[in-house]
């Protein structure tokens, strides 16, 4: 006699293949219509569920995890990062937690390169000359960018989204710097052509281009502090496709607006969807609504490995993506 099926709990809506599959293998509760969970929805669905397919936007604290009874047994996360995760407190009271690594590194690589063009090459006020209608037409010195070939670029976080940034920076021709926590092999570093900086002050005072592009951890938040930002040079510009938290967003919008940093892009924001209006209005500044990995084909692959990750949970063995606190 077949085991009986897991009961899943999705707390937003996915993909329609994903949802599709799901179906076919669980018992899946979907959410409709596609709007964020209350706390007491959140912790009415953890009491309900065997596994839980949360996202980012889906806070799940030691309280949560407290509340949630014995049903529990996974928490499937959508999405690479889990600093949303008390994953020490569900390691604590025998939950598993997995996450969907590597599917997104190439389309947040993508967008970090956007940014940084978009700054740079300042199209964001093209785009709303054309878009008002006030266009006069070409000018020597209108909406003059700086070109980005050449100019030193420092990576902070190193790993797969980090080296893919580096790849693809070089083939703008520009220089790759990088501070990590632990420094790339040697062969690894000499594929990238990447610079090595032990300290991340002497890094940050003498690049052009700083990108964030390390997870959010105790360790990491507001990495990029007041002080550090202040260390960047006035020419220099930064973008973040990581975490909000790891650059102190209100040191930056005063940076900004006090013209000693040239400009940031950022795609994520420290308090979530609640943007510092002060941020919203400079002009040197593109935000993107944490679209890093918005890719039909991310979104799917994202998908497929949640599905593997409990199917191999309900087949008796560990997910291949679990998350333990000892990684983090």
């Amino acid at each position: 006699m077949p085991a009986p099926r897991l009961s899943v709990v999705v707390t937003r809506r996915l993909p329609e293949t994903v949802e599709t599959r799901m179906k076919e293998l669980f018992n899946v509760e979907l959410r409709d219509p596609d709007t964020r969970m209350t706390r007491d929805e959140l912790a009415a669905a953890m009491r309900r569920a065997d596994v839980l397919v949360p996202c980012v936007t889906d806070q799940i604290d030691a309280g949560l995890l407290a509340a949630a009874g014995d049903k529990l047994k996974l928490i499937a996360n959508y999405g690479a990062g889990i600093d949303h995760i008390d994953v020490a407190s569900a390691r604590q009271r025998g939950i598993l937690v997995s996450n969907t690594p590597g599917v997104v590194t190439d389309d947040t690589a993508d967008m970090t390169l956007a940014l940084i063009l978009s700054v740079t090459r300042k199209i964001p006020e093209g785009l709303a000359e054309m878009q008002a209608g006030k266009w006069q037409g070409w000018a020597p010195m209108a909406h003059l960018g700086g070109r980005i070939g050449g100019r030193r670029l420092g990576i902070l976080g190193m790993g797969r989204i980090g080296q893919a940034v580096a790849r693809r920076a070089a083939a703008f021709g520009m220089q790759i710097h990088y501070h990590n926590r632990k420094r790339l092999r040697p062969e690894i570093e000499e594929a990238l052509d990447a610079t090595y900086w032990e300290s991340l002050d002497q890094m940050v005072s003498r690049m052009d281009i700083i990108s964030i592009n390390c997870p959010h951890t105790p360790s990491t938040f507001h990495l990029m502090n007041a002080r550090r930002l202040k260390l960047m040079k006035p020419s220099a510009v930064i973008v973040n496709t990581s975490r909000g938290e790891v650059i102190d967003e209100n040191a930056l919008t005063r940076g900004l607006r006090a013209g000693e940093i040239a400009g940031a892009g950022l795609d994520v924001f420290e308090h979530g969807h609640e943007v510092n209006p002060r941020l919203r209005e400079l002009p040197n500044v593109v935000l993107l609504p944490h679209m890093g990995s918005a890719t039909v084909e991310g979104r799917a692959e994202m998908g497929e490995k949640v599905i593997i990750n409990i199917k191999t949970f309900s087949d008796g063995h560990r997910p291949p993506d679990q998350v333990v606190p000892g990684m983090l």
